[in-house]
């Protein structure tokens, strides 16, 4: 993965804030597609944390199935927080549940060990420069037997621009099985993970870069050339077409817990889906 410049990430969802619901379509329909494996999932969480929540697409849907739980929330942006603690008059009189903000990066979450039982995560770890600092907090904040369940994007994402443009306008993300060994090099069992590819159809490049754009996405490598844009910039790119592919990499592991056996060495015991 390319190093990414946190500063400018952060920069590119704080002015994304406002219109980022609208804009981002692919990380709806993946939130929409994690809710449904909860279906096959038993658990029954007192806190549930949203990582990398931007404006709190799914809290609605996650406090519906889990009234009983404490609903939190933890995103870089303030901007985006804002927008996950903002609520209409209309869901106000339904009930409609928001999560208590906070303003956090994956990697430093200010959150007790053991404290959550359902992390959550859709489409956020691949604004990680390294993964594996996020999955070790998971990880901690975890309760035995807690459940992480998670989204990203796998290596083939945006391939068209990708050819188009260079490697260097295009974040490179983590292939499935790397984040299936991080996750057991940081204390998880036996992770399940598979993966999926959508694409979208666009108008045009232009169109597809002002959904990007307006849904924060936009690249924030380190590396990334600063001088090309504007119209020179969809030159360069019009020959990606209209179609976007997203390779969309799904996960859930559990926490397990310890215990001892009679000579007193630790066992772990592991958390499983029903069968």
């Amino acid at each position: 993965m390319a190093e990414i410049d946190a500063r400018a990430a952060r920069r590119r969802f704080d002015r994304a804030a406002a219109t980022y619901l609208a804009a981002a379509r692919l990380e709806t329909e993946v939130g929409a597609r994690m809710l449904e494996r909860l279906d096959y999932v038993r658990i029954s969480p007192q806190r549930i944390l949203d990582a990398g929540c931007g404006p709190a697409p799914q809290a609605a849907a996650l406090g519906k199935r889990y009234p009983g739980a404490q609903l939190l929330g933890a995103d870089f942006s303030l901007p985006m927080l804002r927008q996950a603690r903002s609520l209409g008059w209309l869901a106000r009189l339904r009930g409609v549940r928001r999560p208590f903000a906070v303003c956090a990066a994956l990697g430093r979450l200010p959150f007790a060990a053991g404290s959550v039982q359902l992390l959550w995560s859709n489409m956020a770890l691949h604004w990680v420069d390294d993964p594996r600092a996020a999955f070790a907090e998971f990880h901690r904040v975890l309760a035995p037997e807690g459940l992480l369940m998670f989204s990203a994007l796998g290596p083939d994402t945006l391939k068209e621009l990708r050819a188009a443009a260079g490697g260097a306008r295009v974040h490179r993300f983590a292939d499935m099985h790397d984040l299936g060994d991080w996750l057991v090099a940081t204390g998880f069992s036996a992770p399940v993970m598979d993966m999926e590819t959508l694409t979208l159809e666009y108008r045009d490049v232009a169109a597809l870069l002002s959904d990007l754009r307006a849904s924060g996405q936009t690249s924030a490598r380190a590396d990334r050339p600063r001088g090309l844009a504007g119209k020179h910039l969809h030159a360069t790119l019009a020959p990606a077409g209209s179609r976007a592919t997203f390779e969309v990499v799904y996960g859930h592991a559990w926490k397990g817990t310890p215990r001892k056996s009679a000579d007193g060495r630790s066992i772990v015991q592991f958390g499983r889906l029903p069968r």
